[in-house]
């Protein structure tokens, strides 16, 4: 039966799959979900499982996923963001005696970027501590990390910015120096790599989204990645509930002592399914968003070499442009796993970026500002306890003067020569 089940779903897609997209007939989007008929198929075999919240497919997810980011652990949860949530969160246990984070202690990170990625910082009662971006790739300054640095300072969280790996030398040098814990955001930079070893392997932790715009998919869904055994119990039991119990969905007695701790005040004896050692939530995703994923991730190294060969062929159809914008540079030592193509109008440009935007909304190529520019202009962190280093100059730029265009699977070749004409045609013409 599930084989005909899959034979008709198949038959399904065949007759449904979305056409390909015509330059200048089609709206050509920044990024989008990219699934084939074996996607359809795992998400319908999860599904006849009738087993919906995390099984079988979310663990041999974990397992790969691991592997391919260069980890011993993956946990999934529901979203990136909620992976940033549990990362952060994770340094608040009292597992880690001296080295965990309490109220009023300070967390470097960036104000140009995705709100998520701070967010966390602010919820749990610390500071954030905010340096300047570099031009051209968009990631943190390290000039400035020494200046970020106070009595209280006891973390460090970069995003991967648009795919590009940050500093990674510097920063971990930093970090080990002043014995800081360090997360990686590779929300945007999944099978990026930096001295050829995976983005998501070098911070204490990282975290990933499987939101349909990245690199692969579950419709939403996220990841924290560690190397750390004790991490990743305490993630885990931040995930799940706030619990003391590690044992997976529907087992038992895992650790062969069921009915035989002795934690907190509770008597000896009590359920160690039921003792609870975090004030923690869920946040677990379901059987059916890692089948997606599962299926996603044997393609996910075909996808980045697409978004690769996509950001070059744009490259190399603006790069005379240079002077009247500033055009993306891959880190020293890196190799980028491109979310997007990011572009920043210079001051000699003589045209507002309002105005290129809607030239090329009007060819119907689609662009998206750089996240939240600088988030501290955002109205949600008016009243918000924060330092900067400087005045931020580059990320005022960003948030006034960036935009980026989309590089995803379902764009060619053709498309990329289409948008860099056209972004041509926007600084070119009246």
């Amino acid at each position: 039966m599930r084989h005909k089940i899959a034979n008709l779903v198949r038959e399904y897609y065949q007759n449904e799959a979305p056409a390909e997209l015509v330059a200048g007939r089609d709206y050509l989007p920044i990024a989008g979900k990219v699934i084939d008929e074996d996607d359809l198929v795992s998400l319908v075999e999860s599904c006849l499982d009738m087993h919906f919240t995390t099984g079988r497919f979310a663990i041999e997810f974990e397992k790969k996923f691991a592997d391919f980011m260069g980890v011993r652990h993956c946990l999934l949860v529901n979203s990136g963001s909620s992976a940033n949530l549990i990362a952060i969160t994770t340094l608040t246990s009292d597992l880690l005696e001296n080295k965990k984070l309490i109220q009023g202690d300070e967390v470097i990170t960036l104000a140009t970027g995705f709100p998520t990625t701070i967010n966390p910082i602010i919820q749990i009662g610390c500071v954030p501590v905010f340096i300047d971006v570099t031009l051209n790739d968009y990631q943190a300054d390290v000039e400035f990390l020494e200046a970020a640095i106070s009595p209280r300072t006891k973390a460090v969280i970069f995003a991967h910015t648009l795919g590009n790996p940050f500093r990674i030398q510097e920063v971990t040098e930093f970090c080990k120096k002043h014995g800081l814990w360090l997360i990686e955001d590779c929300c945007d930079a999944v099978g990026g790599r930096y001295n050829d070893r995976p983005l998501g392997s070098f911070g204490d932790l990282a975290t990933t989204s499987f939101y349909p715009a990245h690199h692969i998919t579950m419709g939403e869904g996220g990841a924290i990645l560690t190397q750390n055994q004790k991490l990743k119990k305490i993630a885990e039991s931040f995930r799940d509930w706030g619990r003391d119990c590690w044992c997976e969905t529907g087992q038992d007695n895992t650790c062969g002592k069921r009915f035989q701790w002795k934690l907190g005040g509770l008597p000896e004896g009590y359920d160690h399914k039921y003792i609870y050692s975090h004030i923690g939530y869920n946040l677990k995703l379901t059987d059916m968003q890692a089948a997606l994923g599962l299926s996603q991730l044997n393609k996910i190294k075909s996808f980045i070499e697409i978004r690769r060969r996509n950001f070059k062929s744009l490259f190399n159809v603006i790069k005379d442009l240079e002077g009247k914008i500033y055009l993306p540079k891959e880190t020293e030592n890196s190799r980028a796993s491109w979310f997007g193509f990011p572009i920043t109008l210079s001051e000699s440009c003589g045209k507002e970026r309002q105005a290129v935007l809607g030239f090329l909304e009007g060819h119907k190529i689609g662009t998206r500002l750089l996240f939240g520019g600088n988030l501290l202009h955002q109205p949600a962190y008016k009243n918000v306890k924060y330092r900067t280093i400087g005045n931020l100059p580059n990320s005022d730029t960003v948030m006034n003067k960036s935009f980026w265009v989309g590089v995803y699977p379902r764009l060619t070749e053709e498309h990329m020569i289409y948008i860099g004409e056209n972004l041509k045609g926007a600084l070119t013409k009246g």
